[in-house]
């Protein structure tokens, strides 16, 4: 599918939904909404660098759920579901005076402080000794042409100085990365982009692999957190995808404690009863990438916490 095809059949798509032919719902608007933003995500003529803008994707991301939420600010989106709806807000709120994570965040501090056998820690590992450099993750590294997220940096910490690699779905590796979320709160993402082809194309998979559909249920991620943030499955409120990973890690009590992106991205996978990929894999490293860039100007919020 070419560029142009691309466009007319989002056209044509446009055209069978009038309000003429469908009552115009919300649910419609979101249908025509959630294509719009994919369509040209699933060319694969996008792929070539110089198609690619990152740039413009994410202002119309942005954009899209400002117009979608008028009464929110920008910065509320990192709230996930506890933005979408107010008692659920409320108890937030409340939850936040004792917060569900504050046992983790403070195994992650001691943890990040221990010295390796070796006599030296994780801060040997990372610019700025490891403090408050959350929003700077995941990168584009140029020498090894693929992405490097926060977990897969620790564990290679871990590895060079001779430790053994954590589960990147356990709570080792929550603790730590909520305690390197910590020290970033309210800075904002700041992910880059490399004039590289090869960053550019990682960037474009990860978003391809975002509106891509899957599994039984045949849902994508952007079914449920582009066309359905602040709608219900089951009792659970769908959170938006502006702003997901910056919260993350998160507790949540469906899980009874702490998960990582990794975490989240394989269950994910497992509810809408696909095969979930291994943690780390290249398609979920792209698909933090591209999450995480048009999220970029928002503050980083975690740890956080959900239902």
């Amino acid at each position: 599918m070419t560029r142009r095809l691309a466009i007319r059949a989002l056209e044509r798509f446009r055209a069978k939904w009038t309000p003429v032919r469908v009552k115009k719902t919300r649910q419609n608007k979101n249908l025509i909404a959630t294509f719009a933003l994919g369509v040209l995500a699933l060319a694969p003529a996008a792929r070539a660098a110089d198609t690619v803008d990152p740039a413009a994707d994410k202002a119309a991301f942005q954009k899209f759920f400002t117009s979608k939420f008028p009464k929110l600010k920008l910065e509320d989106f990192v709230n996930g579901p506890y933005s979408m709806n107010e008692d659920l807000h409320r108890q937030w709120e409340e939850k936040e005076q004792f917060p569900p994570y504050e046992f983790s965040l403070e195994a992650g501090k001691e943890m990040f402080a221990t010295p390796f056998k070796n006599g030296k820690t994780y801060a040997d590992c990372f610019p700025n000794k490891g403090i408050g450099i959350r929003q700077n993750y995941p990168y584009f590294d140029e020498k090894e042409g693929k992405v490097v997220t926060l977990e897969l940096a620790l564990n290679r910490c871990r590895e060079a100085n001779g430790e053994a690699p954590f589960s990147y779905v356990k709570d080792d590796m929550a603790a730590l990365t909520a305690y390197m979320a910590f020290t970033s709160r309210g800075k904002p993402m700041d992910i880059k982009i490399p004039n590289d082809p090869r960053a550019l194309e990682a960037y474009q998979k990860g978003k391809e692999y975002f509106y891509t559909r899957r599994g039984q249920l045949n849902f994508s991620c952007a079914t449920c957190h582009i066309q359905s943030p602040g709608e219900r499955i089951r009792a659970e409120v769908l959170a938006p995808a502006l702003g997901i990973l910056n919260a993350m890690p998160i507790y949540r009590s469906e899980w009874s404690g702490m998960g990582t992106t990794s975490r989240r991205f394989t269950t994910c996978n497992s509810q809408i009863r696909g095969v979930p990929l291994n943690p780390q894999d290249d398609e979920y490293r792209n698909l933090e990438y591209y999450l995480s860039y048009v999220s970029n100007g928002l503050p980083i919020s975690g740890p956080g916490a959900r239902p």
